[in-house]
C-alpha cells in the first residue's frame, strides 16, 4: 500500500503548480496525493490574471472527511491562502486534528508572472507559523520577503532558528543550483547543473511535493531533500517550455 499525503494549495488550470502539479509529483513518486483547493486561479504558465479565496471553514470541511478517512501523515501546505493569519489557524487546526502531522510550508508570496499575493508577515505571527512546521521552503526572494535581512543566508538562519529550512536555490547565479537544507544545527546543500531551458512554471511545488513524498516513504529530512530535488532536476530538463513533464522514479 502506498502512503498517503496531503497537498493543501491553489488549483492552476496550467496544471503547473499548485494541487494539479502536486498530486502529478506524488504520483510519479511512489505515494498516493489526496488534494484540498484554498484558491481558484485565472492564469496560464506565463499570465496570472486573479484569485478567488475558498474561505478557511470550506478548506476545513474538505479536509476533514480525508483525515477520518485515510491515515495522513504528512501535508503540504503552499502559501497561497488568504493570510498568514488564516494559515497559522489552519495549521493549529490541523495539529488538533492529528498531533503528529508533519507538515511542509511552500510559501507563495509571488506569481512567476509577477502577482503579489501577500505583504510581508508580521515577525511574531510568522515566528508561530514556522513553529508548527517540520520544514519551510522558500526560494531566495522569498526568504528575504519573510524576513529581511543583509542576505539571503542570513534570512534563512534566521528562519532555522524556528523549524528546519530548504532554502532554493533557482534564483542564484552560477553554474550550479544549489539548494541548501538548514536543520538541526547543520548545513546540507544539494547541487545541480543550471539548465539553459530550465525554467519550468510551478518547479516550487513540484520541488517540496517531492520532498513531502519522499518523507512519506520513510526518508529522514537530509535524504528527502536529495531526492527532491533529483526528481526536479529531472523535470526542469524535461522539455524546453514552461510546463516539465512527470516521470515515475
Amino acid at each position: 500500500m502506498r502512503p498517503y499525503v496531503l497537498t493543501i494549495a491553489g488549483f492552476d488550470p496550467s496544471a503547473g503548480a499548485g494541487v494539479l502539479a502536486d498530486v502529478k509529483t506524488l504520483e510519479a513518486s511512489s505515494v498516493y496525493g489526496l488534494a484540498v483547493c484554498t484558491a481558484l486561479t485565472v492564469q496560464t504558465d506565463a499570465v496570472f490574471e486573479r484569485v478567488r479565496w475558498v474561505p478557511l471553514a470550506d478548506v476545513q470541511d474538505q479536509i476533514r472527511p480525508l483525515l477520518a478517512r485515510f491515515e495522513v501523515g504528512f501535508v503540504k501546505e503552499v502559501g497561497l491562502i488568504e493570510g498568514l493569519l488564516l494559515l497559522l489557524e489552519l495549521l493549529q487546526w490541523l495539529r488538533a486534528q492529528n498531533p503528529h502531522i508533519q507538515v511542509i510550508w511552500d510559501p507563495v508570496l509571488q506569481a512567476t508572472a509577477g502577482y503579489k499575493f501577500h505583504p510581508q508577515p508580521d515577525p511574531q505571527l510568522l515566528q508561530a507559523t514556522c513553529q508548527e512546521l517540520a520544514l519551510i521552503a522558500p526560494n531566495r526572494p522569498e526568504a528575504l520577503r519573510l524576513c529581511p535581512a543583509a542576505t539571503t543566508e542570513a534570512a534563512a538562519e534566521t528562519l532555522a532558528a524556528q523549524c528546519p529550512v530548504l532554502l532554493k536555490g533557482g534564483h542564484a547565479a552560477g553554474a550550479l543550483a544549489t539548494d541548501v537544507l538548514l536543520a538541526a544545527g547543520q548545513r546540507h546543500a544539494f547541487g545541480a547543473p543550471r539548465l539553459p531551458h530550465g525554467a519550468k512554471h510551478g518547479s516550487g511545488c513540484v520541488l517540496s511535493a517531492a520532498v513531502l513524498a519522499r518523507l512519506a516513504l520513510g526518508d529522514d529530512l537530509p535524504a528527502a531533500c536529495r531526492a527532491g530535488k533529483a526528481y526536479t532536476t529531472r523535470f526542469l530538463a524535461s522539455n524546453d517550455t514552461l510546463l516539465g513533464y512527470h516521470s515515475r522514479i
